[in-house]
């Protein structure tokens, strides 16, 4: 049985946005008739667990709107609800990497964050999940060291500048657009990543097919072998689809479904704990990411006997 953490109030009101926020629920529904899957509600993440990562005054002008360019400095409208719901999926990120060192696997419907930084938001990323999830596991004694699978299109580049400072976490990104300063550089030959001590990054060119992509995989999954992780955050991005709009990539639904069922027969045979969750995706057509967000389910169950 799988537990996979979802709940309503991840989903602020952010009006029409490219950023389709109605997906996770959309993907819930797509799970609740599942017999080997339980939708769990997470608790919050607590204020304690933010400022680990974020300052005091980013987390309060999220939490006040005031002031306004740093509450939307992630380019989402600000809203009274903003800030309980990036509290949910916060909340719900942590919550699945417990049960992961639990049971050996669990999931979140939430996006990991990726591009959000200490002091502010970019790219649609609030806070960053990953981090806080990392760090508070850490704080309470849970786990020693948490690693960092990114598979989102874009470089998560908050993730990186917040793992360079912290020992603790190994952070690994195989992507297809480079981010800095809230843009994004849709062709890795237009810019890259530079990788520090303990956030290494593999670029995936324009036209990246199954084959490209499963061959970098086999170099790049057993640097956090060697790194002997607790628990591992597995971000699982939909937009390297190739009908997504920022993606360069030759990857349709059975391609990404291989990438998922790779990481999940790595996380296997190293005994490592996995914790996923859903990132990315901006096809116009919503059902096209949620289906690859259900085929990262489909992969699980292929790999762990459901």
């Amino acid at each position: 049985m799988l537990t996979a953490f979802f709940h309503p109030g991840y989903a602020a009101p952010i009006g029409q946005h490219i950023m389709p926020i109605r997906k996770f629920g959309l993907v819930a529904d797509g799970l609740r008739d599942a017999a080997d899957i339980k939708l769990a509600r997470p608790a919050p993440v607590s204020m304690e667990d933010f400022g680990l990562v974020h300052t005091p005054e980013y987390i309060a002008a999220v939490q006040t709107g005031e002031p306004r360019d740093l509450a939307q400095s992630q380019k989402f409208p600000w809203s009274p609800e903003l800030f309980p719901s990036v509290c949910l999926t916060s909340g719900g990120c942590l919550a699945a990497a417990r049960q992961a060192l639990k049971d050996g696997v669990s999931a979140a419907l939430v996006s990991g964050f990726h591009h959000a930084c200490a002091d502010h938001g970019e790219g649609f990323c609030t806070f960053n999940g990953l981090i806080v999830t990392a760090d508070a596991l850490v704080a309470a004694g849970e786990a020693r060291k948490v690693a960092i699978l990114d598979m989102d299109l874009h470089y998560g580049n908050g993730t990186a500048q917040l793992a360079a400072a912290r020992p603790h976490i190994f952070a690994l990104s195989l992507y297809g657009n480079d981010f800095w300063d809230n843009f994004c550089y849709r062709d890795v030959s237009e810019r890259h990543h530079v990788d520090g001590g303990n956030h290494l990054s593999f670029e995936l060119p324009a036209g990246c097919n199954r084959e490209s992509l499963l061959e970098t995989m086999e170099r790049a999954l057993p640097l956090l072998a060697a790194r002997k992780p607790d628990v591992l955050l597995y971000q699982a991005g939909a937009d390297p689809y190739f009908e997504d709009p920022y993606s360069p990539l030759a990857l349709d639904h059975d391609d990404l479904y291989a990438r998922d069922r790779c990481v999940f027969e790595f996380a296997k045979a190293n005994g490592i704990p996995i914790a996923w969750v859903l990132a990315g995706g901006y096809t116009s057509d919503v059902s096209k990411v949620v289906r690859v967000h259900l085929n990262t389910f489909a992969a699980w169950r292929d790999v762990y006997g459901g």
